[in-house]
């Protein structure tokens, strides 16, 4: 088969060439082509079907339905994006583009020529830009939905605030105007509680907006600075807390951000302990090949998802059936916040009466 010259002047670039040839079956692939994929045998292409097994399952309909459009002249040029399987096993991402040059007398293929460019990196741009995007929506819509709330609860406190300082002015005995001022204080307590949610979520949307990623961090020491600052509240309620993590184990982060996540989730595995056996929580990793897996699993009182899973990580909102002063029902929404503002996910299995496993997963 003859290799023309501008075959030869695309060797000596990043762009791999083929030519299929109707009457030998065959298809000639460059060195180009067969570097991109890791390929060093000769022979390959000796079957037609040599690169097209290659393509991921997911797209080899497009890719045949696109080849078959320019040879039944749909298309003025066949032109693809698919992956393809490498000597490694992994995949990478070709722009496959195509024409045919020479037909038969009956006017059937006889030659096509085509080249292949690998767009692996701008495919996992692409990628990274559309989780990015996800991630700032899903962000803004949280944000819009916790103004909201914030914007009731200020106007609900400030009113009851006017009306009691009313009432106050109004009040001519000292006991009522003392226990008007016992009502301030809690109203008072209430708006500060809101002041420091807002400042707490303006924080996170404000550096989430800028790259704070900006150190490696190690998650077995991080995870043992938490459980010893909760030793206290642990050893009172007779929590063992097992840190499993790898010692090596480190993830690029934030660490005030990764401290206030594993905080909170460790700190409401203690606090909703169950009262009739003895409490533990399991912190591990788990490793994939692209991710890094953070559990952190209890044998808690545990929460009903099939009430509450819709909900589970929205502001003002506990799940223990409890009336706790101490829980307002922010920090799973700040966790949350926290974790995408990190890059990652979190999800939550729980069993009523059994317990919890929280996951946090985050890219390596």
């Amino acid at each position: 088969m003859a290799v023309s010259k501008w075959q030869l002047a695309l060797e000596y670039s990043s762009i791999g060439v083929w030519e299929y040839d109707s009457e030998l079956d065959k298809v000639f692939f460059s060195e180009g082509s067969k570097q991109i994929i890791g390929i060093n045998d000769t022979n390959f292409g000796s079957n037609p079907d040599d690169w097209n097994n290659r393509v991921h399952p997911e797209d080899k309909a497009q890719y045949y339905k696109d080849f078959k459009d320019h040879i039944n002249n749909i298309k003025p040029m066949y032109e693809n994006e698919h992956r393809v399987r490498c000597e490694d096993g992994s995949y990478k991402w070709i722009r496959d583009r195509g024409k045919i040059v020479e037909w038969t007398k009956e006017g059937q293929l006889r030659r096509i020529v085509g080249t292949h460019t690998d767009i692996t990196a701008r495919k996992e741009k692409e990628e990274r830009l559309e989780k990015y995007l996800q991630l700032i929506t899903s962000q803004n819509k949280r944000l819009h939905n916790f103004t909201h709330i914030v914007s009731h609860n200020l106007k609900t406190h400030i009113g009851n605030f006017k009306s009691i300082l009313e009432l106050h002015n109004e009040a001519t005995q000292t006991s009522e105007k003392e226990e008007l001022m016992s009502h301030l204080k809690t109203i008072s307590d209430a708006l500060t509680d809101t002041i420091i949610d807002l400042d707490d979520i303006i924080n996170i949307k404000s550096k989430s907006e800028n790259n704070v990623l900006n150190e490696r961090v190690n998650l077995h020491a991080c995870a043992d600075k938490i459980i010893a600052s909760l030793k206290l509240e642990s050893d009172r309620k007779q929590v063992t807390i097992y840190n499993s993590i790898r010692s090596l184990d480190t993830l690029k982060s934030n660490r005030s951000y990764l401290e206030s996540i594993l905080y909170n989730l460790i700190s409401n595995a203690i606090k909703y302990s169950h009262p009739n056996r003895r409490s533990k929580i399991f912190l591990q990793t788990i490793h994939t090949k692209d991710c890094i897996k953070v559990l952190i699993s209890d044998n808690g009182i545990g929460i009903d998802l099939k009430k509450y899973e819709k909900q589970l990580f929205d502001m003002y909102q506990t799940f223990h059936g409890t009336n706790r002063e101490d829980s307002r029902g922010v920090g799973l929404y700040i966790t949350k916040t926290q974790v995408e503002a990190l890059g990652g996910q979190i999800s939550v299995e729980s069993t009523l009466d059994e317990g919890s496993t929280f996951t946090l997963t985050f890219k390596k």
